[in-house]
């Protein structure tokens, strides 16, 4: 792997799409965990959701930056 600065732009937010869907995926195992409880907390699963709901905002974000614009 680079130097991180060596790395360029696309490599950087490659890096970071990563860790952010590892992140999610964290999440949902939260989630189902705090589910499987006989006594859930509602706040804190609407706080994981939530959580989630954002991870999955920017994974979006960061996947159209590196998807290239076609122009049909």
């Amino acid at each position: 792997m680079k130097i991180s600065s060596e790395m360029s732009y696309e490599d950087v937010l490659k890096i970071e799409l990563i860790h952010l869907r590892e992140t999610h995926r964290d999440l949902d195992h939260a989630i189902e965990a705090l589910y499987s409880r006989v006594s859930n907390d509602s706040l804190s699963l609407k706080r994981l959701k939530r959580n989630k709901l954002a991870l999955k905002d920017k994974i979006a974000r960061l996947e159209d930056k590196l998807t290239p614009d076609i122009i049909a």
